[in-house]
């Protein structure tokens, strides 16, 4: 019973892991592109983080983002937690991968390699994860409807020209000087105008 419990905890973390890089651009999630830690995005670099986040999602790289991909993904996920391959995770297996990440995360926010995080760099972290939540309740949902939204031909599988468009869609609209380059407050701005548009649909 305690076997299938961490199992199950265990799905729950692959899945939240499958959602963490599941929208194509916008919001919070956005910050992720700010390759040099500016506090804003420039085109190239969200290009660029477009090409590495089209990498991960087509795990089976046939060119199209479906379920497929899902699955591939969730068994690479569970394959590396499973440390020692008995085809179930331990409760120290599932620590030792969440200390895992979290060490990651802290190698990748600590920019200056000083072994400890200013100010600006906690914060700079706390965007690029997308704020406490994201992932949960209203995060996961709000990034499947991005996806759907991707999905311009309705086949239920997205192509990497329709992940470009809708990734710089958002980029463009957020974009509001149109200089190239999405600012804090642009951000804040696009986030409050996608708040204000949910109310009105759910009004």
């Amino acid at each position: 019973m305690k076997k299938a419990i961490l199992i199950s905890s265990a799905t729950a973390l692959l899945i939240a892991g499958g959602v963490a890089v599941a929208a194509p651009g916008g919001g919070k999630g956005m910050m992720r592109a700010d390759a040099n830690n500016d506090n804003q995005i420039t085109r190239a670099e969200m290009t660029a983080a477009m090409e590495q986040r089209w990498e991960k999602m087509d795990a089976n790289k046939d060119g199209q983002i479906s379920k497929a991909d899902r699955d591939v993904r969730k068994a690479q996920r569970f394959a590396e937690m499973d440390t020692n391959g008995d085809g179930g995770v331990s409760q120290a297996e599932m620590e030792a991968h969440r200390a895992n990440r979290k060490s990651e995360r802290f190698a990748r926010a600590d920019v200056d390699g000083n072994g400890s995080l200013s100010q600006e760099e906690m914060q700079s972290m706390r965007g690029k994860r997308g704020g406490k939540g994201m992932g949960k309740r209203g995060g996961k949902g709000n990034r499947g409807g991005m996806m759907k939204r991707a999905d311009t031909n309705g086949d239920q599988m997205i192509s990497k020209a329709e992940f470009q468009a809708a990734a710089m869609a958002r980029f463009e609209k957020a974009d509001a000087n149109g200089d190239g380059i999405v600012t804090a407050e642009e951000r804040k701005a696009a986030r409050e105008a996608r708040r204000g548009e949910r109310n009105k649909r759910g009004g």
